[in-house]
């Protein structure tokens, strides 16, 4: 494996741990609830390290699944734009940001749905960073993230 690639591996594979860990520290700790692109919006991070995990167990099919890891990647990309949009008012909200919202039919089950956690509108933000939403900041990083997902990709066709 090429060394740079291991390096740059290495740091995404740091970055997007670090990235969960705030995502879960936020919610827990802080006590911010995400709405459900919120949710979808943690996937390629997972998948970013399960599978630049893989690269470094099995040592082989290195631009098959970095190939992979950009897929999730700029599908994050588009997923954060969205929830940007519906944050702005550019997007209606999709039946996703209502995904597990629906209506009880009884008032047994409207209570005890009342009781639960509280519903997050994807609109709603609800956590600012340096005046920012957390889907504007994931819609940078993703793309910075796969641009360099790119190089890597670039760098083992080099070899």
């Amino acid at each position: 494996m090429n060394l740079n690639n291991k390096l740059i591996l290495n740091a995404i594979l740091a970055f997007s741990i670090l990235s969960l860990s705030i995502a879960y520290f936020i919610q827990y700790v802080l006590g911010h609830q995400p709405c459900n692109l919120c949710l979808i919006e943690r996937i390629p991070y997972i998948a970013a390290i399960i599978l630049i995990s893989l690269i470094f167990i099995l040592n082989k099919y290195q631009i098959i699944i970095s190939s992979l890891i950009l897929i999730f990647f700029i599908l994050g990309i588009l997923v954060s734009f969205y929830h940007f949009g519906i944050e702005q008012g550019f997007f209606n909200e999709s039946f996703v940001c209502n995904l597990g919202n629906s209506q009880p039919l009884n008032k047994e089950e409207l209570l005890n749905q009342l009781k639960k956690a509280k519903i997050v509108s994807c609109k709603d933000v609800t956590f600012r960073f340096f005046g920012l939403s957390l889907a504007t900041i994931n819609t940078v990083i993703s793309l910075i993230l796969s641009g360099i997902m790119i190089k890597v990709i670039k760098n083992y066709g080099k070899n």
